[in-house]
């Protein structure tokens, strides 16, 4: 499984930022997709996945009511939407995929940076 994820940048505060995230190759053996993001200095941390198959999708408490992951199955693709975005979401974020067919694997794509100005 590859992935690509586009989408990061510059905004201010209170702006918004839609990523995305491709994924080719073994696209049946998935389970779910999401979005991880590593501020400099901290660890990286959860931030939404989705099931692939019904839809269903988990939140980090810090980015409840303002991020929505969705997917387009027909362009294996993974999005998430970012809404009143606050400085300390700066970060970089990464797509993650995780497979279950034959094993749990977990596959991820490359970073891309998120900064938000006061």
């Amino acid at each position: 499984v590859q992935l690509q994820a586009s989408g990061g940048g510059l905004v201010q505060a209170g702006g918004s930022l839609r990523l995305s995230c491709a994924a080719s190759g073994s696209i049946f053996s998935i389970n779910h997709m999401g979005w991880y993001r590593q501020a400099p200095g901290k660890q990286r941390e959860f931030i939404a996945n989705i099931i692939i198959n019904s839809g269903s999708t988990n939140y980090a408490d810090s980015v409840k009511g303002r991020f929505a992951i969705s997917r387009d199955n027909a362009k294996n693709t993974v999005y998430l939407q970012m809404n009143s975005l606050k400085p300390e979401d700066t970060a970089v974020y990464f797509c993650n995929a995780r497979a279950t067919i034959p094993r749990t694997i977990d596959y991820w794509g490359q970073g891309t940076q998120v900064t938000v100005s006061s």
